[in-house]
């Protein structure tokens, strides 16, 4: 039987923790109920377990339980907290978001300009990060609102979201975050980083696929949003449609396990990705750090190989990892986020990326780099 590659694609999907598929497994079949059936106990059952999910995710970001809306991921999240608030807010308006952002808000601000609102992208130096007297500059009074990602999901880059939060807030701007990276990897505080909106998915953090949430700010001033999907009063009326209560059941367990192991689980990961940069930088002449040196994501390392090309990294046999972003596999094109920093076209095609998780050991990352070794030694 051949043994399954060394998983180190952690940015584009999580396995479900066991843990997590232990309290989900109830409710596919013992707790079978909707939880908007609310004249007999199989609905209050599954009722009352997607209230402690909500409770579960919000004690995680630093928000109230009736800030959480759930949704499919934060693709959906995203959609509704950009197209949402300025369906709302009614008129033509102004937004501002960045050059590297993940391609479904880049989409849904595509989708804003189409409907009469003005776009701002700023752009980022070769780290990744924007500029904030940039992002001052682009304010102007008919701004609504400002979406940056917390991490970059290609290169691990941190943007100041705390400081944008800032920002924003005397501005009078709503400020939403992509946090798909770093709900459950980093702290998250919506109330001292000044965020009104925050997108997350379950799968980034070992809950199902299917499952996400939006934070959205009920504190004075409220923040209303216009629903994407009609038809029901599931969330509040935002989110039209049957809860998925065993995906829900599964975010909230994943949230209350990310929140405990979180300060551990976070230092070992950020030691073994520092283990990995550091030998192959060293064992492999030429090869450049894409991303913050410092200011990134924990579990990111994100290399080009310079004298290997990507036909030659796709021998890495035996271990799974992107070349790029894996929203984006199959495109021939370098991806937006290289381009943004700079990162072309030498540094594109020769790029790599690994992402760490929780079940990752030290033995996983030394054999994955010495397999790279090997075949960039060969490549040269």
């Amino acid at each position: 039987m051949t043994a399954k590659p060394i998983y180190l694609d952690h940015h584009a999907t999580t396995p479900v923790d066991p843990d997590v598929l232990a309290a989900m497994l109830p409710y596919f079949s013992e707790h079978f109920g909707n939880a908007m059936s609310g004249n007999h106990a199989y609905g209050w059952t599954a009722a009352v377990a997607v209230q402690k999910a909500r409770k579960q995710v919000a004690n995680l970001i630093g928000a109230d339980a009736g800030e959480i809306v759930f949704t499919s991921g934060a693709t959906e999240s995203v959609h509704l907290a950009i197209l949402g608030l300025l369906e709302e807010r009614g008129g033509k308006s102004h937004v501002i978001t960045a050059a590297t952002e993940h391609k479904c808000v880049l989409g849904a601000c595509e989708g804003a300009r189409k409907l009469g609102h003005d776009v701002t992208v700023l752009g980022v130096n070769s780290m990744g990060q924007i500029d904030l007297g940039d992002l001052e500059r682009a304010i102007r009074p008919d701004t609504a609102l400002v979406s940056l990602m917390h991490a970059n999901n290609e290169i691990g880059t941190l943007h100041p979201v705390a400081r944008v939060g800032e920002i924003a807030k005397a501005r009078g701007i709503a400020f939403h975050v992509d946090a798909a990276q770093t709900t459950g990897r980093l702290p998250i505080d919506v109330r001292a980083m000044h965020i009104d909106l925050l997108s997350l998915s379950g799968h980034k953090f070992y809950a199902p696929k299917g499952v996400g949430a939006l934070f959205m700010r009920q504190t004075p001033p409220r923040l209303r949003l216009a629903p994407r999907i009609d038809g029901g009063e599931q969330e509040r009326g935002l989110r039209a449609g049957t809860h998925n209560v065993p995906g829900i059941v599964g975010l909230g367990a994943a949230a209350e396990k990310a929140l405990s192991a979180m300060p551990v689980e976070s230092e070992r990961l950020r030691l073994l990705r520092d283990r990995m940069i550091e030998r192959l930088t060293e064992e492999i002449p030429g090869t450049v750090l894409n991303g913050h040196p410092t200011e990134r994501l924990c579990n990111n390392v994100h290399l080009t190989v310079r004298g290997v090309t990507g036909d030659q990294l796709f021998a890495l046999h035996g271990i799974a990892f992107s070349s790029g972003s894996a929203c984006s596999s199959g495109s021939a094109e370098a991806s937006h986020v290289l381009t943004a920093i700079g990162a072309v076209p030498d540094r594109s095609s020769s790029a790599i990326r690994f992402g760490l998780g929780r079940m990752t050991t030290a033995a996983e990352v030394d054999a994955a780099c010495e397999r790279l070794i090997e075949i960039a030694r060969k490549a040269r």
